[in-house]
C-alpha cells in the first residue's frame, strides 16, 4: 500500500470523526423549550457555529482523502 493511500484513509477517518463531533455539537446547542404556549430558543450561537466548523472541516478532510486515495 502507497504512502498516499494510507494517508488518504487516516484523512477519511479523521473527517468522519470530525463530522460526527460537528453533528453532536450542533444538536446539543440547539434547543427549544415550549411553556404555555410560548416558544422559547434557548440555543447556544457559540456552541452552533463550533459545530459547522467541525462539519466544514470533515468534509474538507474527507474530500481530501479521497484525493488522495484515487492518486496513482
Amino acid at each position: 500500500m502507497k504512502v498516499a493511500s494510507v494517508i488518504g484513509v487516516v484523512l477519511i477517518v479523521l473527517g468522519l470523526y470530525l463530522g460526527y463531533i460537528g453533528v453532536n455539537k450542533i444538536s446539543n446547542n440547539t434547543n427549544e423549550i415550549k411553556f404555555l404556549g410560548l416558544e422559547i430558543d434557548a440555543s447556544n450561537d457559540e456552541g452552533q457555529t463550533q459545530g459547522v466548523v467541525f462539519v466544514v472541516v470533515g468534509a474538507i478532510m474527507i474530500g481530501g482523502g479521497a484525493v488522495m486515495m484515487k492518486r496513482k
